[in-house]
């Protein structure tokens, strides 16, 4: 089967010819419809975030159809639309009894320690393998997977309550994500921060109140449309020193930031002003849950996360296409989302 595959850090992908992979007992084969290009892959490529062994297939946003099933594979068959949760875990741990199985001692993410997503079949044991249903198209699950999910779990992580305002740093795909999600879990007030016009005017269209960074201090305009007081909750999604303070100093008295943004950079805070002197949190949000992607999943299917115009662009399983989206993406540019159909 085909493949677009990492083979040297610093360098463009490859696309290869690689085999099937074979199922243990336990595991299900899965005929990839939709694979979306992420953030995190434009990481993995440079080196910002460690990706391996090399070679391996990157992508961890994937939804298809089970083309196979190995033994004791009950909940599944032949046939069933399907999305992925993208870490392989061992369901017995402590982490994983916990629910938190984001930190499992044995844990391995696909496309990032295991094989992934770009290619046209991926093998991933049961427990990570959910059902989709009819009305949610496969290039929309897919990106659910990772953006909407990390939005999701970034919202949970900052306690948000009804009524409560909302400022998402970053309108690309995550950030459409958490502006729907927000509004459906109540908040009063969404704010996106970002400085592409065309992002920027697809936020306003779900209901956010749009800041352009180019044109004002984000942190200042935050202000003042609250009447000076900040905002409960700030979600930052970028990854950048920069908008990592900016979060932080755009909260109000007992607000929280979730940082899910990646970078090497540290930032600074002022510790009593902007944290102590107002018991605000900054809050780490790595990955997402599983026991998240039940709610996450009704949501969509409930039209209350609309990805329609979230995912602006289709490309083939080609290491051109591929390549080039990621170059956008590690300039912090590019479309909202891009998907890979094989």
């Amino acid at each position: 089967m085909k493949a677009v595959q990492l083979i040297e850090i610093g360098r463009p992908l490859e696309l290869r010819e690689v085999a099937v992979p074979a199922l243990a007992a336990g595991d299900v084969l899965v005929r990839i419809r939709a694979a979306g290009i992420c953030h995190s892959d434009a990481h993995y490529r440079a080196g910002v975030s460690y990706a391996g062994p090399l070679p391996l297939t990157l992508g961890h946003e994937v939804a298809g159809e089970v083309a196979e099933v190995g033994a004791g594979v009950t909940r599944v068959k032949p046939g069933d639309r399907v999305c992925l949760h993208y870490l392989v875990t061992c369901g017995q741990c402590r982490y994983c009894n916990m629910g938190q199985e984001q930190f499992c001692v044995q844990g391995q993410m696909i496309g990032k320690h295991r094989d992934g997503g770009y290619a046209e079949s991926i093998a991933v044991p049961e427990r990570g393998v959910i059902a989709l249903p009819a009305e949610i198209p496969f290039e929309h699950a897919a990106i659910m997977m990772c953006s909407s999910a990390t939005s999701f779990h970034a919202l949970r992580k900052a306690r948000l309550q009804a009524g409560e305002t909302v400022a998402v740093f970053g309108a690309g795909g995550l950030g459409m994500s958490a502006i729907q999600l927000a509004r459906g879990l109540g908040a009063r007030d969404v704010y996106a921060v970002d400085i592409n016009p065309d992002k920027l005017a697809l936020a306003e269209s779900f209901g956010a109140t749009p800041i352009d960074a180019r044109a004002a201090d984000p942190v200042a305009e935050l202000r003042r449309l609250t009447d000076g007081r900040g905002v409960d909750v700030a979600v930052e999604l970028i990854g950048l020193p920069l908008t990592m303070r900016q979060a932080v100093q755009s909260l109000g008295v007992l607000g929280r930031a979730s940082l899910a943004g990646i970078t090497q950079a540290p930032f600074e805070v002022d510790s009593y002003r902007e944290l102590i002197g107002k018991e605000a949190e900054v809050i780490g949000v790595s990955d997402h849950l599983l026991q998240e992607f039940p709610l996450l999943i009704d949501l969509a299917r409930r039209k209350m996360l609309d990805l329609s115009h979230v995912v602006t662009r289709t490309v083939a399983l080609e290491a051109g296409a591929v390549n080039a989206t990621l170059d956008a993406l590690q300039r912090f540019g590019g479309e909202v989302r891009t998907v890979i159909v094989p």
